[in-house]
């Protein structure tokens, strides 16, 4: 495990806080050189001053070329950890489901389009996705955040099979509740649904150097999903009548 990362030039972004943080915290750790990504430059710098890595702020968009030659010019992990946590239903404004789109689902096509080229070259080269348990599942109360995060699985999937054989790794991380900043922002929607099994983000981090070192595509920290989502794919209605009791109990708490 070590030896797959050991000196790797890693990029993380959204890793001010939260999930990200516990990633470029992980790597570094394990003897890699992180470029740490994030919107607000002084939790980047003071990420990368901990870990001894090197802040890129910014769009976590449009940030790989400046971060691949702050690592020498070869990215070698690169995890697309920057979300966007929207809430609403059908009726969220446009400009809305936008945003989540670009931020869930573009940023990561982008970054895919600028990292592939040289990967596919060399016959190497390793993509994380976070994506969200929301990606396999759904989540009440955020139609846009479960929608995009879909997306983002799917995107993630696409990649491994695709190019799997030309030696792309993609792992799709799909945890449930987090004690992130970002799980303190969905109200009573998260309180109900998420709280009550949140794991810490280093949990998060450690799952994801399991599925590494296990060379697995779907990266499951909360184990339970895996029966969740066999039984929205074997009885999709018995599951969409439960997630509708779920609905209903989060209605009248309202």
């Amino acid at each position: 495990m070590v030896e797959a990362v050991q000196d790797a030039g890693v990029i993380v972004t959204g890793a001010g806080g939260g999930i990200g943080a516990a990633l470029a915290r992980r790597f570094a750790a394990a003897g890699a050189r992180v470029v740490v990504n994030d919107l607000d430059a002084v939790k980047a710098k003071t990420v990368a001053d901990e870990i001894g890595g090197i802040a890129v702020p910014g769009d976590a968009s449009a940030i790989v070329a400046e971060a691949r030659d702050a690592l020498g010019g070869t990215v070698d992990v690169y995890c697309a950890n920057a979300g966007l946590a929207s809430g609403g239903t059908e009726a969220a404004d446009e400009r809305v489901w936008a945003l989540a789109w670009d931020v869930n689902v573009m940023a990561h096509v982008r970054a895919a389009q600028e990292l592939l080229p040289a990967w596919l070259e060399r016959g190497s080269g390793r993509f994380v996705s976070t994506v969200s348990a929301a990606g396999l599942l759904t989540m009440i109360g955020a139609a846009p955040y479960a929608v995009t995060k879909h997306g983002a699985y799917a995107f993630a999937e696409w990649l491994s099979l695709t190019y799997r054989h030309r030696g792309l790794k993609v792992h799709a991380i799909c945890p449930q509740g987090v004690r992130t900043d970002m799980l303190a922002a969905t109200g009573s929607a998260g309180d109900l649904v998420l709280q009550p099994t949140a794991i810490e983000p280093e949990d998060v981090a450690d799952a994801l150097f399991t599925g590494i070192e296990e060379d697995r595509f779907l990266i499951l920290p909360h184990p339970e999903v895996a029966g969740y989502y066999q039984a929205r794919a074997i009885d999709p209605d018995r599951w969409l009548t439960n997630m509708n009791h779920i609905q209903q109990k989060w209605e009248s708490s309202q």
